[in-house]
C-alpha cells in the first residue's frame, strides 16, 4: 500500500494525547468518588460488564478517528480490475486457396461458419474488429460490439489474389490504435520508427489479433518484421494454420472456379495445381509470430477443429493491474466505528 498524502499521518500523534486527556479525566472523577470502607465490596456490586461497557465506545471512537485519518493520507493499492477496452481482432486470410474444397464446402466458408458461431458467443460488451487481406490488407469492420454488423461483414468477405500477412497484422494494429489511445498506430518503410515507447517485457495490452492463414506470405512486409510492432505495443497475436495437408479442387463460384484442374498445369501465386492443392502453410512463421508477441499458435485441418480453436481463444474480458485509491474504504471503517462507539454510549449511558 502506498500514502499519497503521507503528512496527514502526522495527525495519528493527536490519539496518544487524547487517551492522555481521557486517563487525566478519569483519575480526576476519582477525587470526588465516594469512598467506601471496603473496596471489594464495590468490585462485587459493579458487574463485570461495566467496565468493558464504560471503555469500549472510547476505545471505537479512537479505531474510527485513526481510520478517518488514514483516510485523509490517500492510501493506494495495486488490485486486478477488468479493463474495459478489451478487443478482438479477427485477421482472415482470403486469398483464393481458401476456395479449396478439403473442408467441405470450401475453406472460406467453413471459416465463416467457425467465426460467426465465435461472434454469437460473445457478450455485449466484447468489441470486435475484421480485417481481411490477400494481395493488401485492409479493416473490413472496425472494432464494434454490434453483433448484426460482425455477421454481414463475414457474410460479405470474398477472395482475391495473393498473401500478405504482414500486412494484415499491421493492418490490424491501425484496427486497435482506432480504439485504445494507448495504441500507436502502425508505421511502414525502412526508415520508419515505431513512435512508441515498448511495452515492458511480460505486460500486454488487453487486446489480442487473431491471425488465420491457409498459406505463405508472398507479398507485403515481412510478416516476423511486422509482428515487431506488435510485441512493442504488447499486443499479443494468436496465429491460426488452416487447410489439410492433402488439399483439393478450388471452388470458388466465379471465373476462377475452373482454375484447379488434374493432371498437372502452371502454377498460381507460388501454388501447383498437379495432382491436387497442397496445403503449403508456413507454419515456422505463425508459430514465430506467436511465441514473440506471447500468443499462441494452433492448428486446424477441418471445420471441428477450427471451431474447437475459436473456442479456445481468450477472448474473455481480460483484466490489468490498476493503482486504485481505497481511501472509500478506510472512510467507511471510520465512520462505523464512530456511529458504534456513539450508539453504544447512549445505550449505556446509565453505567459508569
Amino acid at each position: 500500500m502506498e500514502i499519497l498524502w503521507p503528512r496527514f499521518l502526522l495527525l495519528l500523534g493527536l490519539i496518544p494525547m487524547i487517551v492522555a486527556a481521557y486517563i487525566w479525566i478519569l483519575r480526576r472523577r476519582r477525587q470526588f468518588a465516594v469512598r467506601y470502607s471496603s473496596l471489594a465490596l464495590v468490585r462485587e456490586a459493579i458487574p463485570r460488564a461495566a467496565q468493558l461497557r464504560r471503555h469500549l465506545p472510547f476505545s471505537l471512537f479512537l479505531l474510527g478517528l485513526a481510520s478517518l485519518v488514514v483516510a485523509l493520507s490517500r492510501p493506494t493499492t495495486t488490485v486486478v480490475v477488468p479493463s474495459g477496452k478489451a478487443t478482438v481482432i479477427l485477421t482472415l486470410d482470403v486469398s483464393r486457396s481458401m476456395c479449396s474444397t478439403d473442408i467441405p464446402p470450401n475453406r472460406l466458408k467453413a471459416a465463416k461458419a467457425a467465426i460467426l458461431s465465435f461472434i454469437d458467443r460473445q457478450d455485449a460488451n466484447t468489441q470486435i474488429g475484421i480485417v481481411a487481406f490477400a494481395g493488401f490488407a485492409e479493416i473490413v469492420q472496425p472494432p464494434t460490439s454490434d453483433q448484426e454488423v460482425l455477421r454481414a461483414a463475414v457474410n460479405n468477405l470474398a477472395t482475391a489474389r495473393r498473401t500478405a500477412i504482414g500486412s494484415g497484422i499491421l493492418k490490424s494494429l491501425d484496427a486497435i490504435a482506432e480504439v485504445n489511445q494507448s495504441i500507436a498506430p502502425s508505421v511502414s518503410g525502412s526508415g520508419s520508427e515505431v513512435q512508441q515507447v515498448p511495452a515492458p517485457k511480460g505486460e500486454f495490452a488487453p487486446d489480442i489479433v487473431v491471425v488465420l492463414s491457409d498459406g505463405a506470405s508472398n507479398t507485403g512486409p515481412q510478416p516476423l518484421e511486422a509482428a515487431l510492432q506488435a510485441v512493442d505495443r504488447g499486443v499479443r497475436i494468436y496465429t491460426i494454420g488452416y487447410g489439410t495437408a492433402s488439399g483439393s479442387a478450388m471452388r470458388c463460384g466465379d471465373q476462377f472456379q475452373e482454375q484447379f484442374f488434374q493432371g498437372g498445369g502452371q502454377g498460381y501465386g507460388g501454388w501447383g495445381f498437379g495432382g491436387g492443392f497442397r496445403r503449403g502453410i508456413d507454419e515456422e512463421t505463425l508459430m514465430g509470430i506467436a511465441e514473440m508477441t506471447g500468443g499462441e499458435y494452433y492448428s486446424a485441418t477441418s471445420a471441428g477443429e477450427l471451431h474447437d480453436v475459436f473456442e479456445q481463444l481468450p477472448t474473455y474480458l481480460i483484466t490489468k493491474e490498476d493503482n486504485t485509491e481505497i481511501s472509500v474504504v478506510f472512510s467507511a471503517v471510520g465512520m462505523l466505528f464512530t456511529s458504534l462507539a456513539i450508539l453504544l454510549s447512549m445505550v449505556w449511558y446509565q453505567f459508569p
